[in-house]
């Protein structure tokens, strides 16, 4: 008789793909709405982005529960520092708390995968990109989740940021319009749903500029 082990495990991935793009005066965050674990797809329109500050917007992939429970705990530490300060955080601040908060829970981690993306003290765009332990860069694009394998490659031969080797160091901010950038985020959701089954359904996109915040939606493929 064959002896059966039973395995349970706190963590499930939910799937969906992020990317951000910082531009010289703006910053593009976009994740599409789709939440499944393995075949089956629990909803067609969940956000996977949420606004943490005026200035600053994360989008997450991995384990949703992990996520929420993360966002609540920014929230909190994000209230805290506005009643000692008097003033929201900054981009590059909360790109701190993240990683803070997350190898905190090192050693039981929140299993999410996020792209911090906003406008820095400077008013330039800047994106942060994390793994789950809290180890992060500062970075022109990145990608996370399920189509990040995918898309990463597309950005990178669109886009060519330089090398972080390179001295004297060089900006990281890509070198498009604000349109184009908007254009370009579309181009690769709709590239990684022909092949990525995790990812579909529709595309958020939100645009941070000197204006404010901008949301505009996509319909993906359904299937």
């Amino acid at each position: 008789m064959t002896k059966h082990q039973a395995n349970w495990s706190p963590y499930d991935n939910n799937g969906g793909s992020c990317v951000a793009i910082a531009g010289a005066d703006y910053c593009v965050i976009a994740a599409d709405t789709r939440m499944s674990t393995g075949y089956n797809i629990l909803t067609r329109d969940y956000s996977k982005i949420t606004k943490l500050a005026d200035k600053c917007v994360m989008a997450s992939s991995g384990f949703q529960a992990d996520v929420k429970a993360l966002q609540k705990l920014l929230a909190a530490r994000h209230l805290i520092y506005q009643h000692q300060h008097n003033k929201q955080m900054g981009c590059p601040a909360m790109a701190q708390l993240l990683s803070n908060t997350l190898y905190y829970k090192r050693f039981f981690p929140y299993y999410s995968f996020n792209v911090l993306g906003g406008l820095d003290n400077e008013g330039k765009g800047c994106v942060y990109t994390y793994d789950a332990v809290g180890s992060y860069e500062r970075v022109g694009y990145s990608s996370q989740g399920s189509g990040s394998t995918l898309i990463i490659p597309f950005l990178d031969n669109q886009l060519k940021s330089p090398s972080p080797l390179l001295l004297p160091v060089q900006d990281a901010i890509t070198p498009l319009s604000e349109s184009e950038a908007v254009d370009l985020v579309k181009t690769v959701f709709a590239s990684a749903t022909e092949r990525d089954i995790y990812t579909g359904d529709k595309l958020e996109i939100v645009v941070l500029n000197a204006e404010g915040i901008q949301r505009e939606f996509m319909d993906l493929r359904k299937d």
